[in-house]
């Protein structure tokens, strides 16, 4: 399993959901190819919609900027081997900008 070689650039997530996150990961590594990313952050984001409610998003590849808005608490930013995996829950912000409990993150991969 290829859990143990996953490294944690950036996250706000509580440790277990950070655990659940890597487990999924490497159980998609284990089901499809490095080559088949789109097929493997399917397979995350369904699984977080399951788990953790619908809104989820992932990004996997091996070279991408973003720069998205999530919940708090809802962000983790992970590389397995050369594949990063971008994962988090969306949010269109708060309208009362004084209510803010959205977080903007960048990463590049």
């Amino acid at each position: 399993m290829l859990e143990g070689k996953a490294v944690v650039g950036e996250t706000d997530m509580l440790q277990k959901m950070q655990q659940d996150a890597l487990h999924l990961a490497a159980k998609a590594l284990d089901s499809f190819d490095v080559t088949e990313p789109t097929e493997i952050a399917r397979f995350i984001k369904k699984e977080f919609d399951r788990v953790y409610g619908p809104g989820w998003q992932c990004i996997v590849g091996t070279d991408f900027g973003s720069f998205v808005t999530h919940c708090f608490g809802c962000f983790i930013h992970f590389q397995i081997g050369s594949l990063a995996i971008l994962l988090f829950r969306g949010s269109a912000g708060p309208e009362n900008p004084a209510a803010d409990k959205d977080h903007d993150f960048a990463v590049k991969s």
